[in-house]
């Protein structure tokens, strides 16, 4: 699984064979600026919902229910889960949290939609965890497994994992019947996913430890505009083979 949030992106890692793809409130960090994904609104994640489902012919699109959308009530909670499948194109949608939401999941699932689980270091809640910590360490081991299970119990489908040591990550995975998808969670988990600006290397002033190294698209992308700039500053383009030259068609 790796993350998209536009047309394009969409089209190549679907045409790359990927099984799933989440549009994540990561957005919110990637493509809108911010410092967290706490200020991404509903509007935001059905316009990008939206644009990827018109993108994946072939992949499962997952889309984040963003911070506020599913915390004051269930039936707000419900409402905001029917935008993102109705109005976005998604398959399912994913929140954040774990026995607090537990009836929140089952009443999202009981309105027909598919929902992901997201348990451990959860980003909407970054300003309680005191920035970005490892969860489940020592006596917190034992909540994020109980939120795990509180997860599956409400209905959920699969669960996100996000950063936990690896041997918590396992005992997971070994007690859900469900899927388990991790991000900083250690290779036991049974799939993992990825943001896709962080494994392609597109910000070079940020890599995350638990990201994958396949890209330094930063550096081509670069490269390329100087080579244009410089191009265009000594009159090399446009040349003949970009121009149009007759009037008459």
């Amino acid at each position: 699984m790796v993350t998209a949030y536009d047309y394009n992106q969409a089209l190549l890692v679907d045409a790359a064979g990927i099984p799933s793809i989440l549009v994540g409130d990561s957005l919110g960090n990637v493509v809108l600026g911010y410092d967290s994904t706490v200020p991404v609104t509903v509007d935001d994640m059905v316009r990008a919902t939206a644009a990827v489902t018109r993108g994946a012919k072939r992949a499962f699109v997952v889309a984040d229910m963003p911070f506020g959308s599913y915390q004051s009530d269930i039936p707000t909670a419900v409402r905001n889960a029917v935008r993102l499948m109705k109005e976005g194109g998604a398959q399912s949608v994913k929140l954040e949290g774990g026995k607090d939401v537990e009836k929140t999941i089952s009443a999202i699932v009981s309105a027909g939609i598919p929902v992901m689980g997201h348990v451990g270091f959860t980003p909407q809640s970054i300003h309680s965890f005191g920035g970005y910590r490892v969860q489940g360490r020592g006596e917190n081991a034992q909540r994020v497994i109980e939120d795990a299970l509180a997860v599956e119990r409400a209905g959920a489908f699969s669960v996100v994992l996000e950063l936990m040591p690896a041997d918590l990550s396992k005992e997971i995975s070994e007690q859900l019947s469900i899927p388990t998808i991790g991000i900083g969670a250690g290779p036991h988990c049974d799939g993992q996913v990825q943001v896709l600006h962080d494994m392609l290397g597109l910000d070079p002033t940020f890599r995350p430890r638990h990201a994958g190294h396949y890209g330094d698209l930063a550096g081509v992308i670069v490269d390329a505009v100087k080579r244009y700039v410089a191009d265009v500053g000594e009159g090399e383009f446009p040349g003949e083979a970009e121009s149009h030259y007759s009037r008459t068609s």
